[in-house]
């Protein structure tokens, strides 16, 4: 059995990995929404936060009411209890990746939590 696995994603309207990678601590997703399109709804979440990067393009979110303008590089953290929703541009398409994790479950990370080998 090996110890990672890796795959492609398409361009589609939204890609989750949590089955294609077989991830068990956080789930990841790409999204593409072409200019002048949104996600058609407005979420929150129970426990997880979401970590979102800005891979290309530029858009909005509102969240909790307040709009944010968003471009390539940027990358918001959202706390589960608020309201979001995400909107390409007018005149631009967005694509984005969205890491979801469990709030406050990380207890280490990069050296506290690596196994330096040799």
């Amino acid at each position: 059995m090996s110890n990672f696995k890796k795959t492609s994603v398409a361009a589609d309207a939204r890609t989750e990995l949590h089955d294609t990678l077989n991830l068990t601590g956080a789930e990841v997703s790409i999204n593409n929404l072409p200019a002048g399109a949104g996600v058609p709804f407005v979420h929150s979440h129970k426990q997880n936060e979401e970590i979102y990067v800005i891979l290309a393009g530029k858009g909005r979110a509102v969240i909790d009411g307040e709009e944010i303008a968003l471009a390539a590089g940027d990358w918001v953290r959202v706390s589960p209890a608020a309201k979001r929703q995400f909107f390409a541009a007018n005149d631009t398409a967005i694509s984005f990746a969205c890491i979801q994790v469990k709030e406050n479950s990380l207890e280490g990370y990069t050296m506290t939590d690596a196994v330096v080998e040799g």
